[in-house]
């Protein structure tokens, strides 16, 4: 990949269970591999579950900055063209303050948002913070919620490649094909390109029964592993997966598919 060129965004989606936070967190172990690379995760589902598969501690979420400047607006306090230089000022480096670094990667968990009604203006204020932010890297791979609406009101409404993640189940496919329906036919999020990575699966039979049924681009598949699994039951970082698993082969693939 070429240092030069502008940062390439990648939100990762689908149902949950279907392994998206394992498929995230090995594109950021082998691009880190790599070397050379500045590579931020964002951690989009409420769960913050890649912090984990990344073994890394969230010492602060985006939405506990979120939840603090709502609380000050409750209270009376507004920001208005006076003081919006100072707010935008403070929420920067809060944001900054938030990001969790490894030698090889940052982390910035999204978080749970805990106050009600809609504060759009401040929503906005820290999407536009997260986009500047992520201008400062190579690589930004989002891990986020089921749809993509969350992605889009939470963290930034355009990226360049959404990759849906599914199971061989039905209802995986069923729900990734209504991402795609929503992210293109709804507008829900300007991306570039849409493609297909399926888990879990026992062979290339599956896959290619799959492929019938879908007119999704398929990206890769990544079989069953027992890696992953030993790692998901111990609750150890897929940082430390060795080449010898059949995922990292996969992912490799997968990245590779993406021109990356």
């Amino acid at each position: 990949m070429d240092n030069t060129r502008q940062t390439r965004t990648i939100a990762v989606c689908g149902k949950g269970g279907v392994g998206k936070t394992s498929v995230t967190a090995l594109m950021v172990k082998l691009l880190a591999k790599r070397g050379g690379l500045k590579i931020l995760a964002v951690d989009a589902d409420p769960s913050i579950g890649l912090a984990t598969a990344l073994g890394v501690e969230v010492k602060k979420t985006v939405d506990d900055i979120r939840n603090e400047l709502i609380a000050k607006v409750k209270k009376g306090e507004r920001y208005d063209k006076s003081n919006i230089s100072e707010v935008l000022n403070m929420l920067d480096y809060e944001v900054f303050d938030a990001l969790s670094e490894d030698s090889h990667f940052a982390l910035l968990a999204i978080g749970r948002p805990e106050s009600s009604g809609c504060y759009c203006q401040v929503n906005d204020l820290l999407k536009d913070i997260i986009k500047s932010l992520s201008q400062g890297f190579d690589v930004v791979l989002i891990d986020g919620e089921a749809g993509v609406e969350q992605v889009n009101r939470r963290v930034m409404k355009t990226v360049d490649d959404l990759v849906l993640v599914s199971d061989t189940s039905a209802k995986g496919i069923n729900v990734v094909s209504t991402i795609k329906h929503v992210a293109y036919d709804n507008k829900a999020m300007a991306c570039q390109r849409v493609g297909l990575v399926l888990n879990r699966v026992r062979n290339e039979e599956e896959v290619n029964k799959i492929l019938n049924k879908t007119t999704l681009e398929l990206l890769g598949w990544i079989p069953e592993d027992d890696y992953i699994r030993e790692y998901d039951f111990d609750n150890t970082p897929l940082l430390k997966l060795p080449d010898t698993s059949p995922s990292n082969r996969a992912v490799e693939h997968i990245l590779e598919t993406l021109a990356i």
